[in-house]
């Protein structure tokens, strides 16, 4: 823990400087949102594989500088901030596990609930034999 002493205002500076950061990269999320999705601009479109990943980006770096500035993990030792982060990419990883497992047991259960995936019941006698030690017949039949 090699916090330095800092002053009121470079901690206000240090402050400012991550509000103004943020609130510049939540209007350019915004922004990506807005536009491509052709809110702002008519017919334009982003794909969604060009749109998804560079707003998960900016929101990855959003949550590296809360938890790197104001968590104060950046200036912690490796093995502390490793102590806090690990746990949480393990935390969305089940989170990932459990969407996935989640989706294929709707999908399951909309393949076993749909009639055409039924098969079709034919209702033929069913014949069976049987052993019968009493009455010296080694087989009856019964349908």
């Amino acid at each position: 823990m090699a916090h330095a002493v800092q002053s009121r205002q470079e901690q206000v500076s240090i402050a400012v400087k991550g509000f103004t950061l943020l609130l510049i990269i939540t209007l350019l999320e915004v922004a990506v949102a807005l536009v491509g999705n052709g809110h702002l601009i008519e017919g334009l479109l982003f794909p969604k594989y060009v749109m998804i990943p560079i707003m998960v980006l900016m929101s990855l770096y959003k949550a590296y500088y809360i938890i790197n500035e104001f968590m104060h993990l950046g200036h912690e030792v490796r093995s502390m901030a490793a102590s806090i982060l690990l746990p949480m990419l393990l935390l969305v990883w089940a989170i990932i596990a459990f969407l996935w497992e989640g989706e294929a047991w709707k999908q399951n259960r909309d393949y076993v609930t749909d009639p055409k995936n039924q098969p079709a019941v034919k209702s033929q006698p069913k014949q069976t034999s049987m052993f019968v030690p009493a009455t010296g017949m080694n087989q009856i039949t019964l349908s």
